[in-house]
């Protein structure tokens, strides 16, 4: 029988800890899906980058990233709720989770998961965590402030965690006898104790202790004085405004227009007969009907047609179904707008050029390379620049991207603003360059304040996030290039912008009072867990009090031989002559049975104290038997009449009650 209580108890043991082995597992789930959902919602600026590779991938336009970012959600929420009924397990004192098969295998499954798709970022997608990290420069300061009072509410369970371990370690050690403390097992366990007290203050503390001090290192182009703030970025309609219209036709650039742009941006093909048309793809599936109308040539090379093809080609109809919308944040457009997108078509880039000269705009655009064959293939630069020339816009208006052929360009039209990428700053000022158009993620993180120093013009895309404008703005960029027109013309202020005493003094007010209600926390749950410390070494001795051996004395140990208790004369219908004294109660209150008086000549002798006192024990039901056996007569020498009917019985002895002589031990005599 105790082989198999040993073995439940062992078998108990190992599913105990391996159940408390699966509280890590809950909290990397935790940390790997709320980092991979951060980095996710941070960088929506790159959502429609990410659904366009998608749709050369697949051939079909949904909202990928949407997706998942969803899916992303779900792994959150499960990987949360699993915490928190974590916590709350060990809130009730429950080390063990017991968590169904189901639960374990998802949280693997989380786990999986979201190790694949950081690592699928950190490999084909590193510009994800570019700008995971910059979004950090922004809200930085927002994370700091309101990470402390995080820190309060974690405050609580972390404190009565250390505190009940603490006061679990102390009852352990007031248990153990000097023998016990010899033993490596009671050992080992106060040092786990410990062991855990440390490893869940440690981190915490440490944690606490870097958000204090975390502003000293903190820099944010945000935290500024205001009259240090530069001008707002001017804003180039990347491809019009594709929100608001089918991308790269007229309506899209004339909505950019109406919205105050500084610039119109667009990406340019040059047909097969020599016509700078505008268009993006490498194809004509995503915004024209070529699919409808020639379906065997839609994966064909835009400037492998004609104009006189490309002319007829619907460039808007994809634009109004609702499958096909290019941005998953687009406002529905008037039905008016709804009717004038389905009848737009693919634009020349002299059409955008007189809609620039009318309305003062600058242009700048991305010129691609025909294919090979292409009867313009190595003089496409050229042509273009005799179009431009043709338009009689303003030369200055002109910003010239391409790096191809530029000493061609500068000679003829030396009017254009010539724009270089992302050079040093020794190949800009070698080829006289100015002006630079850059992706934003690759200038923040590759010297941005070296090129400012050099009186270098900034423009940045692609910028549709209003926090990724306010950055811009902070760090006084010049310009930016957007898909979003229509949001960021409306800003007339920073976002997530402080000044300095501002934040000093926002710092100090929450570091203050947080220590003061962390302190608070700590002081109630050592308040209570003491309290609770001493009702149970009260009660601890109380029962070591009365668990003592019969005749044992607290004080010396040593041994009494405690006689039988004795009986009590009384009337004849009663069974209580065979049971001790009465109780306190009973004396005060007699009932219908009462003693009858004892003679005083026949009384016992005088009680004779002895040296240590002996409480009376408390007769059980084990007594009230023996002294019902027959046996009684043979161990106390005495001879009981036969009892007849209606005759008294006498008992053998009769003695003071034990609580009106507290301090003698009683001797019987015996009588017949």
């Amino acid at each position: 029988m105790q082989g198999d209580v040993f073995a439940f108890k062992e078998k108990a043991t190992a599913i105990f800890k391996r159940e408390r082995l699966f509280y890590p597992f809950l909290v990397a789930s935790f940390c790997l899906s709320v980092t991979l959902l951060y980095v996710w919602i941070e960088t929506s600026n790159e959502y429609f980058g990410f659904d366009w590779v998608v749709f050369l991938g697949t051939g079909n336009w949904f909202y990928c990233s949407i997706l998942l970012l969803s899916f992303f959600g779900i792994l959150t929420a499960y990987s949360t709720l699993l915490l928190i009924l974590g916590f709350l397990l060990i809130w009730d004192g429950r080390h063990d989770l017991q968590l169904h098969w189901f639960h374990k295998i998802l949280t693997l499954l989380v786990i999986l998961l979201s190790s694949f798709f950081m690592w699928i970022l950190s490999v084909y997608w590193k510009d994800r965590w570019l700008t995971a990290g910059l979004s950090l420069k922004v809200f930085a300061p927002y994370i700091h402030l309101s990470s402390i009072p995080v820190m309060v509410l974690i405050s609580w369970p972390v404190a009565f965690y250390l505190i009940h371990l603490e006061r679990e370690a102390r009852i352990r050690k007031y248990k153990m006898t000097s023998r016990e403390r010899r033993r490596v097992k009671r050992c080992d366990r106060l040092a786990k104790l410990r062991a855990l007290q440390v490893a869940i203050g440690l981190p915490f503390f440490l944690i606490l202790l870097c958000l204090y001090v975390v502003p000293l290192g903190i820099y944010s182009p945000c935290i500024q004085e205001k009259d240090k703030l530069g001008p707002k970025p001017d804003i180039f309609g990347h491809r019009g405004a594709p929100m608001l219209g089918p991308e790269n036709t007229m309506m899209s650039f004339e909505k950019a227009v109406e919205h105050g742009a500084f610039g119109l941006e667009t990406d340019v093909y040059l047909s097969y007969d020599s016509v700078p048309f505008l268009m993006h793809d490498y194809d004509l599936r995503r915004t024209t009907n070529i699919q409808k109308v020639m379906p065997n040539a839609s994966f064909a090379h835009p400037s492998s047609f004609t104009w006189d093809f490309l002319s007829t080609l619907n460039a808007g109809e994809w634009f109004v179904q609702p499958q096909l919308k290019p941005f998953y944040n687009m406002k529905p457009i008037s039905e008016a707008d709804s009717k004038k997108a389905e009848s737009q078509r693919i634009p020349r880039l002299a059409d955008l050029l007189e809609l620039a000269r009318k309305e003062k705009k600058f242009v700048i655009f991305d010129l691609n390379s025909p294919k090979q064959k292409h009867p313009h293939r190595n003089t496409y630069v050229r042509h273009v620049v005799s179009v431009i020339l043709d338009s009689k816009i303003e030369q200055h208006l002109i910003y010239w991207l391409p790096g191809f052929d530029r000493d061609y360009v500068r000679s003829t039209a030396p009017g254009f603003q010539q724009v270089g990428r992302l050079y040093s700053i020794e190949s800009l000022a070698y080829e006289n360059l100015s002006i630079i158009n850059v992706d934003y993620k690759e200038l923040f993180y590759n010297g941005l304040k070296d090129y400012k120093a050099a009186n270098i013009t900034i423009n940045l895309y692609l910028v549709n996030e209003p926090w990724l404008y306010s950055l811009a703005w902070c760090s006084r960029i010049h310009s930016v290039t957007t898909d979003n027109i229509q949001t960021l013309s409306q800003l007339n202020h920073p976002y997530f912008f402080m000044t300095p005493n501002y934040y000093v003094f926002m710092w100090l007010f929450v570091d203050s009072v947080s220590a003061i209600f962390i302190v608070a926390i700590f002081y109630f749950h050592w308040w209570n867990e003491n309290e609770k410390e001493k009702f149970f070494k009260s009660t601890s001795t109380h029962k070591d009090t009365r668990n003592l051996p019969k005749g044992k004395t607290k004080k010396s140990g040593a041994s009494v031989i405690s006689k039988p208790p004795p009986r009590v004369k009384e009337s004849p219908w009663t069974l209580e002559a065979l049971t001790p004294a009465l109780t306190r109660s009973t004396r005060k209150h007699p009932g219908p049975q009462q003693f009858s008086a004892v003679p005083e000549e026949k009384a016992s002798k005088p009680l004779k104290p002895v040296k240590d006192d002996v409480t009376q024990p408390v007769p059980t039901q084990e007594d009230f038997e023996l002294a019902q056996e027959p046996t009684r007569e043979a161990t106390h020498k005495t001879a009981l009449p036969d009892l007849k009917a209606n005759e008294p019985t006498i008992s053998s002895a009769e003695v003071p009650h034990p609580e009106t002589q507290p301090d003698y031990t009683p001797i019987v005599e015996s009588s017949q």
